[in-house]
């Protein structure tokens, strides 16, 4: 046996590798083969998610603690100054921005239930944001399916009224913690007031208001149910739904509107029964060329802030601030009347073509007043105030001529003198001719004489009388003082130049009864809802002659077609015509005179219109009865 047959084997000596370390994250995942070793697991993916989470609730906490609610866009507020007619119709529009402000109380519900059935069905119920909408709004869009805006009322609200228009990130971040901020701390009303304050409508019209006028020309609390859905469509993009623009256009809007309508059935904002009553589009009226200054307005307008400022102290930079609502005393058929008197007669008789030398840079100037209470009716200041700037209608610097002799003859009965009255050959007043002629017609009565040129006499009677009496007692009736001439020999005959508005007003003091109201043009001015200035009351009447005095110069003007007018004639040797008439309740004064675009002094009148015109003096009588002839019909 060998020895070493039970000798134990050495052991081999084994050397264990150490653990491997474990990774922070396991991925490519360890244990794993082919594409599973590339999979994350259900633990990486929940951790990565939460991950996120937290980093983006970390960052809105930090946007949210930042980001304030910023002052309002000077945009936003801003407003144009509205004019409106007597009969509560708008005029105009004037300033940059077309827009007017209005109290929530002021919209009918049908137009904020049609808003908010457009665009934010929630919108009671929502913090200012919904991101359900939002998913909504995506999912309907994709599919083809009319929608509701993406954007809640309130995020609208802060990108019209905080923000700016443009579609960044940033900017719609910031929409969303603003609107979340806004949401808590203002209410809904006041939410969806701005909102239907600052939006877009088209046609230039910002807010519901001016939408409203525009679209349908009534305010925007006359707005039914039915035209209050078809505003509503227009939030989706005016440029797209304005049913005037193109066929495509009005059958879009047509589409929208009876959603909206449906929508409102569905969401409990409208009755059944009340949306089987909208079945027919409500068709808005023709877009109009943006009103402004132009033709006829801008005299208007000029009318009315001179009022204005007068009147309420109120300055040319006030007014530029915007935001005024001025209802203005302007007859719009009226108005209409007598731009067309006009016309008739400049394009019928006046041919600068065929008559350069004379028919040249004519213009007319009118205005009619209301006796009773003095409100200026209507006016006609120029061809355009765009083009011609100075307002016939309202301006001093031509002669009045003839028509001031009422004035000659008022101040003379107020100091005893009788109308029958007349001037021997001595020059001496005499007085017993009654209501006739004095002894030939070559001593007419200052009755007669009044009407029937007459120069001569009333040069004597405003001499006898006192050109300070005249002058008083022609201011006392209602024109300007600063507008009366030097009190020399021409006087009584009408050197001074004051205005048509000026004149229309004081023959309506002899309509009156002697009893003057100066003229007005505003009778309520609105700022923020409240009234500015007290326009609503005015002086009483002002008695400047008797009675008696009053109705004789109106007897004494009396004509055969049974008004009272006064007139230039062919012994006047000014360069303006003159008509000035009036009824128990209109009194209308026209002027025609001729003058260079870049002023100066007035041109001859002499032949305008061809030889037989007489100086011109017809036409401002054609205007009036052009006018008056159917101005006065019920």
């Amino acid at each position: 046996m060998s020895k070493n047959r039970h000798k134990p084997r050495p052991r081999r000596r084994i050397t264990e590798e150490p653990p491997a370390r474990k990774r922070f994250v396991d991925y490519p995942r360890r244990g794993r083969h082919g594409v599973r070793r590339w999979l994350p697991s259900w633990r990486q993916w929940l951790g990565t998610v939460l991950f996120f989470l937290a980093c983006a609730t970390g960052l809105f906490a930090y946007v949210y603690a930042t980001v304030d609610i910023p002052d309002e866009n000077a945009a936003a507020r801003q407003e144009a100054n509205t004019y409106y007619w007597s009969d509560g119709s708008q005029l105009a529009t004037v300033g940059e921005v077309n827009r007017t402000i209005v109290h929530l109380s002021d919209v009918p519900e049908s137009a904020q239930n049609a808003v908010i059935a457009a665009e934010n069905e929630s919108f009671y119920r929502d913090r200012g944001v919904s991101f359900k909408g939002i998913l909504r709004a995506f999912a309907s869009t994709a599919g083809g399916e009319e929608t509701q805006g993406g954007s809640t009322i309130t995020q609208q609200y802060v990108k019209n009224t905080y923000l700016s228009q443009e579609q960044t990130a940033t900017r719609k971040v910031r929409e969303l913690v603003i609107a979340l901020k806004v949401d808590r701390t203002k209410s809904k009303r006041e939410v969806l007031q701005g909102y239907l304050n600052t939006s877009w409508f088209g046609r230039g019209a910002y807010g519901i208001e001016a939408a409203a006028q525009s679209y349908y020309g009534i305010p925007a609390k006359k707005l039914n149910p039915s035209q209050s859905a078809m505003l509503a469509a227009l939030l989706k993009g005016a440029e797209l739904y304005d049913p005037s623009v193109s066929a495509g256009n009005h059958e879009r809007a047509v589409d929208r509107w009876k959603w909206i309508l449906d929508r409102e059935v569905r969401t409990g904002r409208m009755s059944r029964a009340e949306r089987d009553a909208y079945r027919d589009f409500p068709e808005p009226r023709k877009p109009s060329v943006a009103g402004g200054l132009r033709g006829q307005t801008g005299y208007l307008v000029d009318v009315a802030n001179k009022y204005i400022k007068q009147r309420a102290m109120l300055t040319e930079q006030d007014l530029a601030h915007g935001g005024y609502r001025i209802h203005t005393t302007f007859d719009r058929n009226r108005m209409q009347r007598l731009k067309q008197a006009v016309d008739d007669v400049v394009t019928k008789d006046i041919d600068p073509g065929k008559r350069p030398e004379t028919d040249t840079d004519v213009q007319v100037g009118a205005a009619s007043v209301r006796p009773s209470d003095g409100a200026v009716l209507a006016l006609y200041g120029g061809p355009d105030a765009t083009k011609h700037f100075a307002n016939n209608a309202d301006t001093s610097g031509v002669p009045v001529g003839s028509a001031f002799k009422p004035f000659v003859l008022a101040a003379a009965l107020e100091g005893g003198t009788d109308a029958g009255s007349y001037y021997d050959d001595a020059g001496k007043l005499q007085a017993g001719a009654g209501a006739g002629a004095g002894p030939d017609e070559n001593h007419p009565t200052l009755r007669r004489a009044l009407t029937s040129g007459g120069n001569a006499t009333y040069v004597r009677l405003g001499k006898e009388t006192g050109a300070a009496q005249v002058r008083d007692t022609a201011v006392r009736t209602g024109l300007l003082k600063s507008s009366m001439a030097a009190l020399d020999g021409s006087f009584p005959i009408g050197s001074s130049t004051p205005s048509a508005v000026r004149m229309a007003a004081a023959y309506g003091t002899f309509a009156g009864g002697g009893l003057q109201n100066d003229p007005y043009s505003v009778t309520k001015v609105v700022k923020d809802g409240r009234s500015v200035g007290g326009f609503e009351s005015r002086a009483k009447a002002r008695r400047a002659l008797s009675k008696e005095t009053a109705e004789e110069v109106t007897e004494a003007l009396r004509t055969p077609e049974g008004h009272a007018a006064a007139r230039t004639g062919d012994q006047d040797r000014m360069n303006s015509a003159w008509y000035v008439g009036y009824t128990d309740s209109l009194s209308t004064a026209v002027t025609m005179f001729r003058t260079r675009p870049d002023g100066g002094p007035l041109l001859p009148m002499a032949a305008v219109g061809g030889e037989d015109s007489r100086r011109g003096t017809v036409f401002p009588a054609r205007i009036w009865a052009g006018y008056t002839g159917v101005a006065d019909r019920p």
